[in-house]
């Protein structure tokens, strides 16, 4: 129901049928919104300006977990460790072989997808709770090797190195808005990246593998190197994420977000948007940011209403709405946010007539 189309608007190709924007109005609608996105942290440097940058290199980490858990089936908790190798490849070629901001980024994706073919080596042998051990592995080596390792490089047990102000043709992006310009580009070319796989060979192998390994293998698909294709996208982009990540905080290291807590929450703001789907790394990261931003002004008004409890307010509020907001979504729209929307369309292309 969600692909009908309004009447008088059907197609006469297999080029038209597959396309995104199939007609003018179509084109000229999202040049006209990527214009005014770009234009938006001008409204409200101080709030926009850094809620949107966080919101474009998160969805960027969560197209990638999109491909490997929704698309492959394949269910990770290591993304946040492979966005922190990203942000040290990036870092480390900024500061000591003196690469521009738009070679570092690619290159972080290139070395965390190397990285995340190691931690997919298991996926050939375990599935489903034991692959969630493996990738969790991640999570805790990666870390504590950053801490350890080269500390000269790393930060060693001081937790984190500086990074430099990245410059684009002459411009410093020493300012979120600023900043914002890079990191929506980015955006848009992922977007374009990660929507055009499921129409390829690899993106079908992705699918019969989620919905029956053993039918696809039986069909021909090679299991193993699918797999790995998988991790390697996803951690590529996670590393992606990671250097954007790392240049706009103007640093790198454990303490700036790459824990556990961090790939929980990844994955559940893609279980919010919805497995699977286009919209469902956006719709799950901008649902999930603001409603942080919604209980982190709730527990400072409850702690103004409880002054005694006002420590544990403001320290545990955001943790257990989180938490609430997740068993929600999971009881009333278990599909996710991407679904509802698409029936949202569907009952607006069918009026006036019932569903």
């Amino acid at each position: 129901m969600a692909s009908i189309k309004p009447a008088g608007e059907f197609n006469t190709a297999y080029e038209q049928d597959m396309r995104f924007l199939r007609n003018p109005r179509m084109i000229i609608l999202a040049i006209i919104a990527i214009a005014v996105t770009y234009y938006l942290p001008n409204l409200s440097p101080g709030y926009l300006g850094p809620t949107l940058n966080l919101l474009a290199y998160t969805i960027i980490a969560l197209q990638g977990l999109n491909i490997l858990t929704g698309l492959c089936g394949q269910i990770s908790l290591g993304q946040a460790a492979f966005m922190l190798v990203g942000a040290y490849a990036s870092a480390l070629l900024m500061i000591h072989i003196n690469w521009p901001i738009w070679l570092t980024i690619p290159a972080a994706g290139l070395v965390a997808g190397g990285v995340g073919l190691i931690f997919g080596l298991p996926s050939l042998r375990v599935k489903g709770f034991y692959l969630t051990m493996a990738t969790l592995a991640a999570q805790f080596i990666i870390p504590w090797l950053t801490r350890n390792i080269a500390p000269e490089y790393l930060g060693g047990t001081s937790g984190s190195i500086e990074v430099p102000v990245p410059v684009i043709f002459g411009v410093a992006l020493n300012d979120p808005v600023k900043f914002f310009y890079l990191s929506f580009t980015v955006l848009i070319i992922t977007t374009i990246l990660t929507n055009n796989v499921t129409r390829t060979k690899l993106g079908r192998a992705f699918v019969s593998i989620r919905d029956n390994d053993l039918a696809a293998e039986l069909l021909g698909v090679n299991l193993f190197s699918y797999k790995l294709r998988a991790f390697f996208i996803a951690a590529a982009l996670a590393g992606v994420a990671g250097a954007l990540k790392a240049h706009y905080q103007r640093g790198v290291g454990t303490e700036f977000g790459y824990g556990l807590g961090e790939s929980i929450i990844l994955l559940g703001m893609l279980v919010i948007g919805g497995l699977g789907t286009r919209l469902g790394p956006f719709f799950g990261a901008v649902t999930l940011i603001l409603l942080e931003d919604v209980a982190i002004e709730m527990g400072a008004r409850l702690a103004e209403i409880f002054p005694d409890q006002s420590a544990q307010l403001l320290t545990s509020f955001r943790p257990i709405f989180f938490g609430a907001v997740l068993i929600l979504f999971l009881i009333f729209e278990p599909r996710g946010l991407a679904h509802r929307w698409n029936l949202i369309k569907a009952a607006w292309r069918l009026r006036p007539f019932a569903r």
